[in-house]
């Protein structure tokens, strides 16, 4: 009976690791299924299901082609090792043990066991490791060419872009495949016997004698003959390697120099790269002669000179060139290289045609000096999108659950038939805001949905209390911009899923106005867009629960037959999902267009195999005081080429994304088209409002502007040499990150009018006087959109920097006296904003917004003052108007029609109570007058009536808070 029950208890102990096992595939399987399932609904939501084809025919076929190389060379070499295994009939072979006997007893056993399961575990890897190269083989089968040719193979770009990465992972593959094949084979030949692992023999010795030591063949003859044939194929994936690596010369950085071939490359490394693939060929030869005749000195000596060859031909040599020939020449040794890497570097990234101006800027002053520039004044953008997001949040955020990013936009728009800039931003759902209590799964999922309209405000004006000029305002949305659906379900900051869609005969539960409804309470909206996947069937809502971790989408009575899931709302993972080969931009921006709310994103087609031509690092390049680099999906961040192919609109309300090809040109763009035929629209169905929106894309131009910092010199010499390099400076109010590039509009210097432009300046290496200033014309409707200038300041005349200006500013004893009733009570304090250059009245002018903000934790930016600089002249004042014709000898030659400022107290708070109401009103009064005629001093730049009416203005203020008790 015992011996029964033991036997069933080993029985089902047998029969749990299979049950365990299976259920572990079946789990798995479905959490795939699941992934897959649900990715293919979302791109039938958004009408891209060819893309989601697309790649998973690709990833499928890749994962089996390579997977079934791998396991199909891993079999067939374990198989011919198990059939040549020796046949034993008498005593066990030397190398026998007890170990190795007990896996050749599993080999005879369980043959075809013991050779699949490492066949098919090594081939399931091999195509994992495959499927990550899906975009390397569809833009290698659908390649289009460039149409130029590398200046030292006379091949088509196209080959080192497209086709150069294609090949050298397959024969990267191909050769670990048969290094695996090799061992899994020697594995075999070694359990069955077939290989020693001590080819020493010892003869007995003679009386007198010393041993005989002699050396045995390690291998049978058939083994030998098995491993021959398989390293000789290794050798010859080898020489097709070193073949090709003559070409990945061209992409390869050289000796920290450059991006690209250069003397030693060009004299001796490919060369030497030619001779090894032909020393490997001859050596693979040998091999195979080697499996009839089956001896080891001769390949062995092949193995042995293939490895001395390489020593000196890729290692010795090229550095002796280098060393002793090269560094002590490199200027003379490197200038025709330089020159072809200067021309490939600026073609890449679209520098070819820029023009660079020597400008002798003024520095002197005189009345009247900015009469030409008239156009441009009143357009100066005053508003900075980096300071005033509190504000944003202060007076437009109505309710805690809802919020604006840290940085606004820049946009502009056309009001009363005049353009201009605007700060922008989308009025976001926010569910952090709500209250620990109030964030449950119904309210964070289907009732707290959406965000709502976009709000806008002048750049050039502010209100007379210091608070922005509001172009679109409020809930539901009021002013200049008709906005005739505002709801915001997709947006920058909505990571979280939503449920949406009403159940028929019940009232709607999302949240959509926090006032508006009967007694001026909240009203509710269904969602009634096109976007989003229909979770009606419970076997779909199965899927979404295993993916999205939430079985409370099977739980809720709120999720029903009408109910439709919305996820992966941001519009930058919307377009990565569409478009996978394109780089995003870090930065979209909202726009109302043809009254709906919209993301523009601009989409770059980038490669980093563009040969000779320097490599960015997108991350450096990007990334500034404004903006972190961040990836998204996978995004390149390594390139040597890059273009703005692609502009993509992504619909606030429904979601949906619709791509432009922008630059029809490139062959990237090209490639791409034909592996995703009719997902690029043309740029003719562009509508004019949203061409009006459209500007030239920030991130290409960071990029632009690191890469003419040094390639503005196209002299050789000059390159080598670096004198004359630029560097972009330091933004002056943050520590060790780059001054952003800045998008205002500004006239050039001959031009009739200003233009919307991104602008940004140089400064010489080591040093902080301006070296440069660049702008490109970012208006995407205007004929000259793209064109880029180049002001270079005379070495001659030195002209202040931004970090030089910014810390003038602060110092300047006329600026600190006027932010000393601010700051003097400690109730507020000063914030600086965005440092703006602009070529105007033959010079450079600077303009410094400065804010100021309460110390109260609802307090917020208000503009209280513009400071100018032009040469060595500063001017403050409330209004730009102020500051220029103090600057420029009272008369500055233009009108800004600004409104001035309101008085007041320094704190910025709210009214005093109302004890000793007449007393304190009388001091207050009295206060907000010492306050005028203090500003209209400073105006007239009389600093001693200025101070003496600082001074009575807060003896008055101290009568009030007496008065107060």
């Amino acid at each position: 009976m015992s011996t029964t029950t033991g036997e069933r208890s080993d029985s089902r102990r047998g029969a749990l690791a299979p049950t365990i096992a299976i259920l572990a595939v079946l789990v798995l399987g479905f959490m795939l299924f699941s992934r897959l399932w649900t990715d293919f609904l979302w791109y039938r939501s958004v009408e891209a299901t060819q893309v989601f084809r697309v790649w998973l025919i690709s990833t499928v076929g890749l994962f089996l082609l390579f997977g079934a190389l791998m396991g199909v060379a891993v079999w067939i070499n374990m198989a011919i090792a198990y059939r040549l295994r020796p046949r034993q009939s008498g005593p066990k072979p030397a190398t026998s043990s007890s170990t190795l006997s007990r896996y050749r007893q599993v080999m005879d056993g369980r043959t075809i066991l013991f050779i699949a399961v490492p066949a098919v575990v090594l081939g399931i890897l091999a195509g994992i490791s495959s499927v990550a190269n899906v975009n390397l083989f569809l833009a290698w089968w659908n390649r289009a060419p460039f149409g130029t040719t590398d200046p030292y193979f006379g091949l088509d770009n196209a080959f080192f872009v497209f086709e150069l990465p294609w090949w050298r992972f397959v024969v990267s593959h191909l050769t670990w495949t048969l290094i695996i094949s090799l061992l899994a084979a020697a594995a075999v030949h070694f359990i069955n016997g077939s290989m020693r692992t001590n080819p020493l023999r010892v003869s007995a010795p003679m009386e007198g004698q010393a041993p005989e030591i002699s050396v045995s063949n390690p291998f049978t003859l058939s083994a030998q003959a098995h491993m021959s044939v398989l390293m000789g194929l290794i050798l010859l994936a080898i020489a097709v390697d070193q073949w090709l690596g003559r070409y990945v010369f061209a992409i390869s950085d050289n000796d920290d120099l450059m991006t690209g071939i250069g003397y030693t490359d060009d004299n001796a490394r490919i060369t030497a790269k030619l001779i090894m693939a032909i020393i490997c060929v001859v050596c693979a030869l040998i091999f195979f002669v080697n499996a009839r005749l089956r001896r080891w000195i001769l390949p062995g000596a092949a193995v042995a000179l293939a490895v001395a060859s390489s020593l000196i031909l890729q290692g010795l040599y090229p550095g002796l060139v280098q060393r002793f020939d090269v560094r002590p020449n490199e200027p003379d040794r490197e200038r025709p290289y330089i020159v072809n890497q200067i021309a490939a570097t600026r073609e890449a990234y679209g520098l070819t045609d820029v023009e660079i101006t020597d400008y002798a800027a003024e520095t002197e002053v005189s009345a009247g000096q900015l009469i030409a520039d008239a156009e441009a004044l009143p357009g100066i953008r005053l508003m900075d999108p980096q300071v005033i997001s509190p504000t944003f949040e202060q007076l437009q955020q109505v309710r805690g659950y809802y919020s604006f990013p840290d940085v606004l936009d820049v946009d502009r728009y056309t009001i009363d038939e005049q353009e201009t800039d605007a700060i922008v931003a989308v009025r976001e759902i926010n569910v952090s805001g709500l209250p620990p209590e109030n964030q449950t799964w119904n309210n964070v999922h289907t009732v707290y949905t959406h965000g709502y309209a976009m709000v806008g405000a002048y750049g050039n004006r502010r209100q007379p209390s210091g608070e922005p000029s509001w172009i679109v305002s409020d809930i539901p949305p009021v002013g200049a911009l008709d906005q005739t659906e505002p709801r915001v379900y997709f947006g920058e900051n909505t990571i979280d899923y939503s449920v949406v869609g009403g159940r028929e005969g019940e009232g709607p539960i999302e949240l959509d106005t926090p006032g508006g409804g009967e007694s001026g309470g909240e009203t509710y909206t269904t969602y009634s867009g096109t976007g989003g996947v229909p979770v009606g069937n419970f076997l779909v809502r199965s899927l979404f629960a295993a993916r999205m971790g939430d079985i409370n989408l099977l739980l809720s009575n709120r999720v029903h037959s009408n109910s439709v899931m919305l996820f992966d709302r941001t519009p930058a993972e919307r377009v990565a999902k569409v478009a996978p080969w394109l780089n995003i931009d870090k930065d979209p921006y909202p726009a109302v267009v043809d009254g709906r709310v919209v993301w523009i994103l601009d989409g770059y087609s980038t490669s980093n195999s563009y040969p000779n031509s320097q490599r960015v690092d997108l991350a450096n390049a990007t990334s500034d005081s404004n903006i972190s680099w961040t990836p998204i999906g996978a995004e390149r961040r390594d390139i040597n080429y890059m273009r703005n192919s692609v502009k993509a609109v992504v619909d606030a309300y429904n979601g949906s994304v619709s791509l432009y090809a922008w630059d029809t040109e490139d062959p990237v763009l090209q490639t791409w088209d034909k592996v995703y035929p009719g997902m690029l629209k043309s740029a003719d169905e562009i509508t004019p409002d949203l061409m009006a929106h459209l500007r030239y894309p920030q991130d290409f131009f960071k990029v632009q502007r690191q890469i003419l910092s040094r390639y503005h010199m196209t002299n050789p010499d000059a390159w080598y040499q670096q004198s004359d390099l630029w560097r972009i400076p330091d933004d002056p109010r943050s520590t060790d990150t780059k001054e952003p590039a800045y998008f205002l509009s500004i006239k050039w210097p001959g031009d009739p009018a200003p233009v919307f432009s991104q602008t940004t300046v140089f400064v010489p290496n080591e040093r902080e006087n301006l070296g440069a200033y660049m702008a490109v014309v970012a208006d995407a409707a205007s004929q000259d959109y793209g064109r880029i200038r180049v002001l270079r300041l005379s070495d001659t005349r030195q002209i202040p920097g931004p970090n030089q200006t910014f810390n003038a500013i602060q110092t300047d004893q006329r600026v600190q006296q006027a932010l000393l009733p601010f700051t003097s009570q400690g109730a507020a304090e000063p914030v600086y904003g965005n440092l703006l250059t602009l070529p105007l009245g033959g010079g450079l002018i600077y303009v410094n917004p400065i804010y100021t903000q309460g110390k109260a934790e609802s307090s917020y930016p208000l503009l209280r003052f513009v400071v100018v600089r032009f040469g060595d002249h500063i001017g403050i004042g409330e209004t730009l108007q102020q500051a220029l014709d103090m600057v420029f000898e009272g008369d500055a030659g233009v009108t800004t029609d600004e409104e001035p400022l309101q008085p007041q107290a320094p704190g910025e708070g709210p009214a005093a109570p109302t004890t000793g109401v007449a007393a304190v009103q009388a001091a207050l009064d009295a206060a907000a007058n010492a306050y005028t005629a203090a500003d209209q001093a400073l105006r007239d730049g009389d600093l001693g009536e200025y101070q003496r009416q600082v001074d009575i203005a807060r003896q008055r203020l101290s009568d009030a808070q007496n008065a107060m008790g």
